[in-house]
């Protein structure tokens, strides 16, 4: 962000700093839009179902934040002259059945043509200014929830590399296209103070920036983590980790303080690059069991507390 221009407007409420996951502008005195964007290469063969996990992921982020999705406008690159157009309808149709049931609507896009497939949106929500969330509200004695298993990203290289059950691999498909609709309106019900969406920079560096935002220290058990069914076999192998797996762990390790003894399968989940990960909520503890109960009602099976908030100390992130 070095070099680019800052924006001095009042109305700007929440803009590019402290790793927010969207941005908010003021409309009116009672009402904000809540703005994100987000793409990639597909994931997993089937085209409709890429298009569920790109649109969910988008979406991920104004949820984060606290806002209902109102409206999206598609991002696409397409190697039309290589592939049938009917893979992109496909596609199209996948993430306009996740805008729907987040209750927004397609309002366009923009097409070119690439030499390999990417999709995602470009989503508008709206929020309360009281009701919206940020990652800089952490305090510390609140405790951490986190709302969908782990693994997404050695589940999917492993799917590249055709060595993954198919079991696990439905597991991790149902995970990502589920909206966080349930953990974003169960943090409203307990006026969770802050949260933000788990994506490319895994647990480790998402809990990073909402420590370093707030002000706190971040504490995680590992031994509480959700994970995905068939996740800890996949890790043990040592063949499918991402990139970025590397890339998270180099950035955010020097934050931390890592107990002697961690468990080195559960610790590789930390650094894991999530697709449409789980919200990471911090809520104050008389509520985090009303929170988990709500978010479990509502589909987020996974929701559970994995750690707690401290006062600020040396490290940034705890793990125990």
């Amino acid at each position: 962000m070095r070099g680019l221009p800052t924006f001095d407007d009042p109305n700007l409420i929440v803009g590019a700093e402290h790793f927010s996951d969207a941005g908010a502008y003021r409309l009116r005195d009672d009402l904000l839009i809540v703005q994100s964007l987000d793409f990639f290469p597909p994931l997993v063969d089937d085209p409709f179902l890429f298009g569920q996990i790109a649109a969910a992921n988008s979406l991920s982020d104004l949820y984060a934040m606290g806002a209902q999705p109102t409206t999206a406008l598609n991002i696409v690159g397409f190697p039309d002259d290589q592939l049938d157009l009917a893979i992109l309808g496909k596609i199209l149709q996948g993430g306009a059945e996740r805008v729907i049931e987040a209750g927004a609507v397609v309002v366009g896009g923009h097409t070119v043509r690439d030499a390999e497939i990417k999709y995602g949106l470009s989503v508008t929500g709206q929020v309360k200014p009281e009701r919206l969330l940020t990652n800089r509200q952490a305090m510390p004695g609140d405790s951490l929830v986190l709302t969908k298993g782990l693994g997404t990203g050695f589940v999917t290289t492993a799917y590249k590399a055709d060595q993954c059950p198919e079991a696990t691999l439905r597991a991790a498909t149902d995970s990502m296209v589920q909206l966080n609709r349930a953990g974003s309106q169960a943090a409203q019900t307990v006026s969770a103070r802050a949260a933000t969406d788990v994506t490319g920079f895994g647990l480790a560096g998402h809990a990073c920036e909402m420590a370093e935002a707030s002000g706190v220290t971040l504490a995680i058990t590992l031994d509480r983590l959700p994970t995905l069914p068939g996740v800890a076999e996949l890790i043990r192998t040592g063949k499918y980790a991402t990139r970025a797996s590397a890339t998270n762990r180099s950035y955010t390790e020097s934050k931390m303080r890592i107990a002697a003894g961690a468990d080195p399968t559960q610790l590789e989940l930390l650094f894991d690059a999530q697709t449409s990960g789980g919200l990471l909520i911090s809520v104050a503890p008389e509520h985090v069991d009303q929170l988990i109960d709500t978010a479990r009602t509502a589909g987020a099976i996974a929701a559970c507390q994995i750690g707690s908030a401290l006062e600020r100390e040396d490290a940034t992130l705890i793990v125990e």
